[in-house]
C-alpha cells in the first residue's frame, strides 16, 4: 500500500467515526460541516476554548449543552478532532484534507459532504474574522468568492468520469483554499533560537 493510500485510508475512517458518534447521537447535521466551521474558524486565526467548542459542537449537532455531560465519547471525541484539525492545518507538510467520505460513497454523498464542509467553512470564517475578510489580499477574497459558488452547487450530480474527476478537482482546490486561509491569517511559530546563517 503505498502512502496516499494508507493516508486516504485514515482519512476514511476518519469520516466514519465522525459519522458514528453522529448517528449515536441522533444529530440532524453533517459531520463534514461541522468540521467545516472548526476548520474555518481556526484557519481566520481563532482558537477555542474547550467549553466553546462542545457547545459549538452541541449546537450544531442539535443536543442540548448537557449532552456533553451525559455522553462518555462525545467531548474526547470532540476535543481531540479539535487538537488534530488545528495539527493538520498548521503542519508545514501539507497533509490537512476537509472531512469527507471516500469513494466507496456514492457521488451525490461525496458532492453533498463537500457542499457541507464548504458552506461551514465560510460560516467559521465569517463567525471569526467577520469583516475583515474585506480587507484580505485579492487571492483570498477571490477564494472565498469561488468556494460561495462552490457552496451553492446543485448536489443532484449525475455520476460520469467527468463529475468524478470534477469533484477530485474541487476538492483539492477547495482543500489548497483551506490551507492558504490559514497561511494567510496566522502568524507562523518563530524558531525557539534562531541560529546564524554560514556564508
Amino acid at each position: 500500500m503505498s502512502e496516499t493510500d494508507t493516508s486516504g485510508a485514515a482519512r476514511a475512517a476518519e469520516f466514519e467515526r465522525w459519522a458514528n458518534v453522529f448517528t449515536a447521537h441522533q444529530a440532524f447535521s453533517h459531520p463534514s460541516e461541522l468540521h467545516g466551521v472548526l476548520c474555518g474558524r481556526l484557519a481566520t486565526g481563532a482558537r477555542i476554548q474547550e467549553a466553546e467548542w462542545l457547545s459549538m459542537v452541541c449546537e450544531h449537532m442539535g443536543l442540548p449543552d448537557n449532552a456533553v455531560e451525559d455522553s462518555d465519547d462525545l467531548a474526547p471525541f470532540m476535543n481531540k478532532a479539535y487538537q488534530q484539525a488545528l495539527a493538520l492545518l498548521s503542519s508545514t507538510d501539507m497533509n490537512f484534507y476537509p472531512l469527507l467520505p471516500d469513494d466507496d460513497y456514492a457521488i451525490e454523498q461525496r458532492l453533498e459532504a463537500l457542499i457541507a464542509w464548504v458552506r461551514g467553512f465560510l460560516e467559521g470564517m465569517a463567525l471569526s474574522a467577520g469583516a475583515s475578510l474585506g480587507e484580505a489580499p485579492d487571492e483570498i477574497r477571490e477564494l472565498i468568492e469561488d468556494m460561495v459558488a462552490i457552496s451553492q452547487l446543485a448536489e443532484d450530480e449525475e455520476a460520469d468520469e467527468e463529475s468524478e474527476q470534477q469533484l477530485l478537482e474541487i476538492t483539492e482546490y477547495v482543500r489548497l483554499g483551506a490551507l492558504a486561509v490559514f497561511t494567510e491569517f496566522n502568524t507562523p511559530p518563530k524558531p525557539e533560537s534562531a541560529s546564524p546563517t554560514l556564508h
